[in-house]
């Protein structure tokens, strides 16, 4: 088995990678007939000779490699016939952007897997980034409120070693009794949460966020039936929630009167109730000053994301009354950061949290038959067409 680590090639540039030279020298001592190969990059967060002080083949030429591993879109012109790859398409939600990529794919005889179709027996998700989704943005959401009230100054994220280097930045500054709300207890939420508890912010019960003052910030955590409640009433449980959502409504203002600083990391389904509405901002009673949207769903449950903002121009202003962007210092504005790739900011600690994943979760399955249906229930296309589970896909190809 030939393993082939790609070179990015999507813009704006994408330093990570699926597997650090640590994480490919012990793939290697783990799996004594795997061979690997790197393509020489120049933008990689680890470098070319990293790599090959740890005896790792570096070369401009991956070709006779089985299955290669990439993190954004492979541009269509670099696709190679035959082979196996592994990176986030985007295509699974029907993406009208890559509509060309899928077709591409299937012209081509490629079997694709998406790192967001890797899940476990019970559909959870194996492989991702978004804990350091929620570690960047819990950073960015502090370094926005910070700019806004003109209170302290942090440098960019992307400017940083690390995780440890955002909590050491934190950890010099001194905030208000600010109330933070996250909504998720997922990798995003979590993620978020490792920041929160690393800089001593305390964690309260949501009864206790509610109703009660402190004399410094504290923050909840909260899961859907948190945040939504049935029209009718009933309190029923998850389940009841993924099966019928379009039965619950937004429960979400209750916190936007005693919030400051909001911060998403949920899963949101189009089904789903909005969470935070343009009318929940516009109340005279609403308290939030910033929203991190890390989820960044555009047009979708936060009113206040009218588009995605960038690394370089992470934040911009909301303005509740009119529904439009206005300047970060307009005093009514609600600031909002909406990154919507924040684990570019820390290339390094996010590369390598995604290949000890990639190591426990799937690179097994190439050499123990897949026992585990790993492999089977990500692949979304092979031998020239899309597998019985993504078979939905199929009118969104056939699409001229």
């Amino acid at each position: 088995m030939k393993f082939g680590i790609l070179k990015e090639r999507k813009n704006p540039p994408d330093r990570r990678v699926v597997f650090s030279p640590d994480a490919l020298a012990r793939l290697k001592q783990q799996y004594h007939n795997a061979s690997v190969k790197v393509e020489s990059s120049d933008i990689r967060v680890f470098s070319d000779l990293q790599y090959k002080s740890l005896g790792i083949e570096v070369t401009n030429d991956i070709s006779d490699c089985d299955v290669l591993f990439g993190v954004k879109e492979v541009p269509i012109a670099d696709l190679i016939p035959n082979k196996t790859y592994f990176f986030f398409s985007h295509t699974i939600k029907k993406q009208p952007h890559n509509k060309k990529l899928l077709q591409a794919i299937l012209d081509k005889n490629i079997d694709l897997y998406d790192h967001e179709t890797i899940v476990d027996n019970h559909n959870r998700r194996l492989i991702g980034f978004g804990k350091y989704a929620g570690l960047v943005g819990t950073y960015n959401a502090i370094r926005a409120f910070g700019i806004k009230f003109e209170l302290f100054k942090l440098p960019k994220a992307e400017t940083l070693s690390g995780k440890e280097a955002l909590i050491a930045q934190l950890k010099r500054i001194v905030l208000p009794p600010l109330k933070f709300v996250i909504t998720g207890t997922g990798k995003v939420g979590n993620g978020a949460k490792e920041i929160l508890d690393a800089i001593k912010i305390k964690e309260v019960s949501v009864e206790n966020y509610l109703t009660k003052n402190y004399a410094q910030p504290v923050y909840t955590q909260i899961d859907v039936l948190e945040y939504n409640k049935r029209k009718d009433g009933k309190v029923l449980d998850f389940v009841d929630f993924f099966k019928n959502p379009q039965e619950y409504v937004s429960d979400f203002e209750r916190f936007t009167k005693v919030s400051d600083i909001y911060i998403t990391g949920h899963f949101y389904d189009n089904a789903a109730p909005k969470i935070l509405t343009q009318e929940m901002l516009n109340a005279k009673d609403c308290k939030i000053k910033v929203v991190a949207d890390i989820s960044c769903d555009v047009n979708g449950p936060i009113a206040c994301t009218l588009r995605s903002s960038t690394i370089a121009e992470p934040l911009y202003g909301y303005l509740p009354s009119e529904n439009k962007e206005v300047d970060v210092f307009h005093p009514a504005a609600i600031v909002v950061m909406a990154v919507d790739n924040l684990p570019c900011e820390l290339p390094k600690d996010a590369s390598e949290g995604f290949g000890e994943m990639f190591m426990e979760h799937v690179i097994p399955a190439f050499f123990n038959g897949d026992k585990d249906g790993i492999l089977q229930r990500a692949k979304i296309t092979e031998k020239g067409k899309l597998t019985p589970k993504f078979s939905y896909l199929q009118d969104y190809v056939d699409e001229k």
